[in-house]
């Protein structure tokens, strides 16, 4: 089947009225703030945790509390899209994004922000596949390129400004603000989303023979699959008698799931998209592209923070350069791919992504902004020429009524990517660390000369100002031969991020070739 068959009411040269096009410009708003909100606090943790008392703990559910729920939601989309309709669907989810953010603002305690934190990912997350699904049902396959040029740039930029905005608004304002900014954009959202996205009917039918069992199983294996994936890394994995046992419960969840998804006549969600070749190879697809779009967001901001000690601002200015880069060139390679074979621009993309993340495997204790600049040039330039692609290679040769389906399944693919990325990462970034700490302390042998010179310098600047200067100077010691354990650690990090991409290249060939 072609790509366009993903429109089933336009002509291959129709454009779909004014209407429909403004509900559409609304519903990317919505994508953009549901994404921007996963990072939105990343940087600002600490304010938020000395505003509320909250321990170190709590303070990380913050964030987590916001994927869980997200995840559970995006997969649930297409069959709420076909039992309320498109704009219902999406208006609800907006809604209740936005009396989420405000109450997020006038929380005034840390378990109150955790349970809206919740509420407003579970509720939001709807917005990411619906936008999605909406370009493909609405759009002709001649302008499908600059379409998704535009969702790849507001799924690519969000989180990489994300620490950016935060960390300005935190600033300048107060931590208050991250939630309250989403209150008059989500109003207007949510006006324009039901008085321009008028696109189908709903089919309160399929809410009578709703699968509430199936809907339970995949709230408990989603939901217990992020949690260990989160927590795991900072609780030594199954050292933890709790990450053990949700382990377990998401293993017997995740097993029944599949089991009665695939002999259920009229599942929670359909799992057949994935017998179409291009869309399980695109989803899988989505998946390596998940862990690069949030791991890097992610492992930057580590090193800048504990090698460099920037702050929140000075870190997003850095990271800034992927997501200008993607801005700018997000219009370009949607054209080109509607010219070029899609298959050409991925294989160019994720050779791309990584050569540009084992570009920055050469890492010192000097290194800034100029030694990540162009790096962060050649990532932003093969990320999003991998997203605009890859989207469309997964759900362009799906017939009409499995998008809206397919669409969430392929962003909980993406979002599943970046959840195991950043735990691999934390736990890599553990492992690797001990190892090279492991091989440097020997060479602090007080009876080396060099050893000995550097103790005596420090000793001598610190006489006078700590009770024994003697071991404050091994201290001092110490803590340069960590910060040169965790550098080499994140050298090992980008050789091998940048290897998986480059290893994932020869998938593209095993695509079905769609007509540019």
């Amino acid at each position: 089947m072609s790509e366009a068959a993903a429109s089933p009411v336009l002509g291959a040269s129709d454009m779909p009225p004014w209407r429909q096009r403004i509900g559409f410009i609304a519903a990317v708003f919505g994508m953009f703030m549901a994404i921007l909100d996963i990072q939105i606090v990343a940087s600002s943790l600490n304010e938020i945790q000395s505003g509320l008392s909250a321990s170190e703990d709590q303070i990380s559910w913050v964030q987590t509390s916001y994927l869980i729920a997200e995840i559970v939601m995006i997969p649930l989309s297409g069959m709420l899209m076909r039992i309320l309709s498109t704009r219902v669907a999406f208006t609800l989810s907006c809604a209740g994004f936005t009396l989420a953010s405000l109450g997020c603002a006038l929380a005034t305690s840390i378990e109150q922000l955790i349970v809206l934190r919740a509420i407003q990912g579970f509720m939001g997350g709807a917005m990411i596949p619906i936008t999605q699904a909406v370009s493909f049902s609405i759009f002709p396959r001649r302008v499908m390129g600059s379409v998704q040029a535009v969702i790849g740039m507001v799924v690519t930029m969000a989180p990489s400004i994300g620490p950016t905005v935060g960390g300005y608004i935190t600033e300048t304002q107060s931590w208050h603000w991250l939630f309250l900014a989403n209150v008059i954009p989500g109003i207007l959202v949510c006006w324009a989303a039901w008085t321009f996205l008028d696109i189908d009917k709903p089919n309160h039918a399929i809410a009578r023979r709703l699968d509430l069992v199936g809907l339970a199983l995949i709230a408990v294996f989603l939901g217990t699959l992020e949690f260990v994936l989160e927590e795991g890394p900072g609780d030594d994995w199954f050292a933890s008698r709790q990450i053990t046992l949700f382990s377990l419960v998401c293993l017997v969840a995740g097993i029944w799931f599949f089991v009665r998804t695939l002999r259920s006549d009229h599942p929670i969600v359909d799992l057949r998209a994935f017998a179409n070749r291009n869309f399980a190879i695109g989803a899988g697809m989505g998946f390596i592209i998940g862990i690069a779009l949030y791991g890097l967001v992610y492992i930057m901001p580590l090193f800048f923070g504990y090698v460099r000690g920037y702050s929140s601002l000075q870190i997003g200015q850095v990271m800034f350069v992927t997501g200008l880069t993607m801005f700018l060139c997000a219009p370009i390679v949607g054209q080109a791919s509607n010219r070029l074979d899609l298959r050409v621009l991925l294989f160019l993309g994720l050779l791309l992504v990584g050569v540009g993340t084992m570009m920055n495997a050469n890492l010192t204790v000097e290194s800034g902004f100029w030694q990540f600049c162009v790096p962060q040039i050649v990532r932003g330039m093969g990320l999003i020429m991998c997203i605009i692609p890859a989207s469309r290679i997964a759900l362009g040769t799906l017939p009409p009524s499995e998008v809206g389906n397919a669409s969430g399944l392929f962003n909980v693919m993406r979002n599943l990517g970046g959840a195991m990325g950043l735990a691999l990462l934390d736990t890599v970034r553990d492992i690797r660390e001990d190892f090279h700490w492991n091989q440097l302390i020997p060479a602090i042998d007080t009876g080396r000369d060099v050893v000995g010179a550097e103790i005596a310098k420090y000793e001598a600047m610190l006489s006078g100002t700590v009770p024994d200067a003697y071991h404050a100077a091994v201290g001092l010691l110490t803590q340069r031969v960590s910060q040169q354990a965790q550098v080499l650690a994140f050298n090992d990090i980008f050789t091998w991020l940048g290897l998986i991409y480059i290893a994932t290249v020869p998938l593209v060939f095993l695509l079905k070739r769609l007509k540019a």
